[in-house]
């Protein structure tokens, strides 16, 4: 029966994604069927901790997150968790052997969401590895199935996805997080004068970041190719509809894909999958 609650609890990962994310939901369904469930868990883990400190602010946040960060830890250490989101994480932490400075680094970012509302340089760089850049590793933990070579080689270039989706998710919801929770996650930068050079800054920044992850992606295991690709193509469409913006339309509103495009996207990538240019 242990394999039917395992299955549950990877099934519940499923949905939290599935309602949560669109994107992301169609960038897993185009992994190897064997990456499913276990990048499925690992979004479920990131998904709810970053719900606490994102949403629920009329509880005490820092109770929730210690709860949640105290009952990971045990999940883990057990290797069971009546929680469902917990005991799937758990699950694929210890079959795909992801490191706990990993999760301790990501569980930091959240904490920092609690207590951080302007960022320095040290700061945003520790944010932003702990709240991104080590989920790329967690991603790449599974992808690799094992192969410490292959993950050592691309450890860099899925940190620097990592760093771009962020970095443009901070773009995209600068008035959101500035109004509705009072940060400011880009060093230096004054909401309310937010300018063009800034803005450019940036996106130089953001494309750096891109252009290194691209030659990571493009030497992903294959049953993990399209999947990435898809969301790497995902974000840089969204990158491109910001860059044409100007910073006065970046504090006023929330720049999206609308879902005919993402489809759109979806089929590019799978001919080029078919055609093998991916």
């Amino acid at each position: 029966m242990m394999a039917l609650f395992n299955k549950t609890a990877l099934e519940c990962s499923k949905l939290i994604t599935e309602r949560y994310s669109t994107s992301f939901t169609l960038g897993i369904k185009t992994l190897d069927r064997k990456f499913h469930l276990p990048i499925y868990a690992i979004y479920g883990f990131v998904r709810y901790a970053d719900e606490i400190v994102d949403t629920f602010h009329e509880y005490d946040k820092k109770t929730l997150l210690d709860r949640f960060k105290h009952d990971a830890y045990q999940a883990i250490e057990e290797g069971i968790s009546l929680n469902p989101i917990l005991h799937s994480f758990q699950l694929v932490v210890q079959q795909y052997k992801i490191e706990p400075e990993l999760i301790d680094a990501f569980l930091k970012s959240m904490e920092m969401d609690l207590h951080y509302q302007d960022y320095n340089s040290a700061g945003y760089d520790d944010y932003i590895y702990g709240s991104a850049e080590v989920v790329g590793l967690m991603c790449l933990r599974v992808f690799c199935e094992g192969n410490i070579q292959e993950f050592d080689r691309l450890r860099e270039p899925a940190r620097k996805l990592g760093a771009a989706f962020q970095k443009v998710n901070f773009l995209r919801d600068m008035k959101s997080d500035f109004i509705e929770r009072g940060r400011t996650y880009f060093p230096g930068v004054d909401f309310n004068n937010f300018c063009l050079e800034e803005k450019q800054s940036i996106e130089s920044d953001i494309q750096r970041d891109f252009d290194e992850a691209y030659v990571g992606i493009m030497n992903l295991p294959r049953g993990a190719r399209m999947g990435v690709y898809l969301a790497y193509m995902y974000y840089q469409t969204l990158f491109n509809k910001i860059k044409r913006l100007p910073a006065s339309r970046i504090q006023n509103e929330r720049v999206r894909v609308p879902n005919p495009q993402k489809l759109a996207l979806l089929a590019q990538t799978y001919l080029k999958y078919r055609l093998n240019v991916l």
